[in-house]
């Protein structure tokens, strides 16, 4: 009986009795804050705050709880005499004498929109996404081939597949699988070469999309290069890219062969870039394995040097792959006398010989196709604009 009574007593406590805490700071109740709420339901949803309330519980009342650590453990105040209040209780489970500090907004904590799938240029005719990575124990070259957007077939259907090689041995080649009656195939699947770790900055990867049409024959709708010498292969550490398709020339080489460049001009900054690509059906003038080749690129104002800079050379291929960008300072004013000059090296244990060469410049140094490149960059600032040119014989 003694012990019934005392429950009864101590029930009555829980019930009628509360603690009032000290409030040290100027604070907004939460009842406020959650009639506030209700009160913005009936209104049109465009007014409402898309900010979630930050709020101290009743035990951090009155401590510095800025340098709480993880490790320290909240104790629960034991006294009998403190309830919460008692009603509905909100989404975030207010207490009696809570108080809000702050909002979090929650647009500040998104993901970065990958834009790669929806940005594409004018006159591009699809993209291709893979990823490399190279097992330097095993001297395994690892490809993943993962997906391609918005190809162009020549028909409306399209079934396609990618061809990779591992340049400059064009012979050798790794096949996807076809796959039916899609623009934008999903390939998923992985593809090993053997190469040597010696020699592999010196590879360069080609991808081949082709469509496959209903007789059964084969069109070429793009090809990416992707020189690996530009990349940091290790361990561990898989390098995913995208790259736009390019169309293959199909114009046959020059007599002493050709290259390909892009130029851009930055009439803020004042700064010149041209961008080394590729040469093609280079017109070797010793056919020993050691003959290795490099672009000479040199920057001329009144046909008087300003300044050069050169390629990595390229060891035993007539069609190397550079993809090196170089910048120079150049006023606008001067664009009117400068030009550019880029010629093919090749380079032996003896000497170097010059293959050929271009010059791209204003009317004054230039015609035909060198002209139109260099005037289509003045009138496309910030713009890289790339072509190919014929290389000359050297005088």
């Amino acid at each position: 009986m003694p012990v019934t009574a005392y429950l009864l007593w101590k029930k009555l406590c829980l019930a009628y009795s509360y603690q009032e805490l000290p409030n040290t700071v100027k604070t907004t109740p939460v009842n406020a804050i959650l009639q506030d709420q209700s009160s913005s339901e009936i209104q049109p949803k465009s007014t409402r705050s898309k900010s979630i309330p930050f709020i101290i519980p009743p035990t951090l009342h009155g401590r510095d709880w800025i340098n709480l650590t993880n490790e320290e453990q909240i104790q629960e105040d034991n006294n009998s005499c403190m309830t919460p209040q008692s009603g509905p209780r909100s989404s975030f489970h207010s207490l009696a004498g809570a108080y809000i500090v702050g909002t979090v907004n929650p647009e500040l904590y998104k993901f970065p929109e990958d834009k790669s799938e929806t940005n594409f240029p004018e006159g591009n005719i699809g993209r291709l996404w893979f990823s490399v990575e190279y097992k330097q124990a095993s001297e395994r070259l690892l490809i993943s081939l993962i997906k391609a957007r918005k190809l162009q077939p020549p028909a409306d259907s399209c079934s396609p597949f990618v061809k990779i090689y591992l340049l400059p041995d064009e012979r050798c080649y790794l096949q996807s699988k076809v796959k039916r009656k899609t623009l934008n195939p999903q390939f998923d699947e992985d593809f090993v070469f053997q190469v040597s770790s010696k020699t592999l900055l010196q590879r360069t990867l080609k991808f081949l999309v082709y469509h496959v049409d209903k007789q059964k024959h084969h069109h070429l709708l793009g090809q990416v290069i992707f020189p690996l010498k530009n990349e940091t292969l290790t361990d561990d550490s898989k390098v995913v890219v995208w790259r736009d398709l390019e169309r293959e020339n199909l114009e046959s080489p020059s007599e002493y062969g050709d290259i390909q460049f892009s130029l851009s001009y930055n009439d803020y900054l004042g700064r010149l870039t041209v961008v080394v690509l590729r040469a093609r059906g280079l017109k070797f003038q010793d056919e020993s394995r050691d003959v290795s080749v490099y672009v000479k690129v040199s920057l001329m104002n009144h046909n008087k040097l300003v300044r050069s800079k050169k390629t990595a050379a390229v060891l035993g291929s007539p069609n190397p792959e550079y993809n090196e960008s170089f910048s120079f300072k150049a006023n606008q004013t001067e664009l009117d006398t400068a030009s550019l000059s880029l010629s093919v090296l090749q380079n032996t244990e003896q000497k170097s010989h010059v293959l050929g060469r271009v010059v791209v410049g204003p009317f004054m140094y230039s015609r035909g196709k060198e002209l139109e490149h260099w005037n289509e960059m003045i009138s496309k600032p910030k713009e890289l604009v790339k072509q190919w040119h014929a290389l000359c014989c050297s005088t």
